[in-house]
């Protein structure tokens, strides 16, 4: 919608074929950004994470699977969990809760917070 309000701008403030090509241009780069980012179409987007290991596990859309080190800063509340990966990544990895089932969730969130999944105690285990 920015892209589109921006393009909207420049096709009133700018006369002619420019203000025509501006605006084109805007709508396009808004497509672009939305495929690539929002729409999580890109190659390179995440589409699983495997917990467990020393290093995390993100499953891309192209099929490829990358270990990458996530930061110790890490932002976690009950709606959102925003992890900072480092390595061949570089970015910033967000999900929100209606991205998982409300236990996996929680998993990563506990994950994020603790840096261990929850677990069962030896004891449980043989009750």
């Amino acid at each position: 919608m920015a892209h589109a309000a921006a393009a909207a701008a420049v096709y009133l403030l700018i006369e002619g074929t420019l203000g025509v090509a501006g605006a084109i241009a805007l709508v396009a780069l808004g497509a672009a950004a939305a495929w690539s980012r929002a729409l999580l179409a890109a190659a390179g987007s995440v589409r699983a994470i495997e917990l467990g290991a020393t290093e995390p596990v993100f499953e891309l859309a192209n099929g490829a699977r990358v270990a990458a080190a996530v930061a110790a800063r890490r932002y976690v509340t009950r709606h959102l969990v925003a992890l900072p990966l480092g390595g061949e990544l570089r970015r910033t990895l967000l999900v929100s809760a209606d991205m998982l089932s409300p236990q996996e969730f929680r998993r990563l969130r506990l994950w994020a917070l603790w840096n261990r999944l929850p677990g069962v105690a030896p004891k449980q285990l043989a009750a």
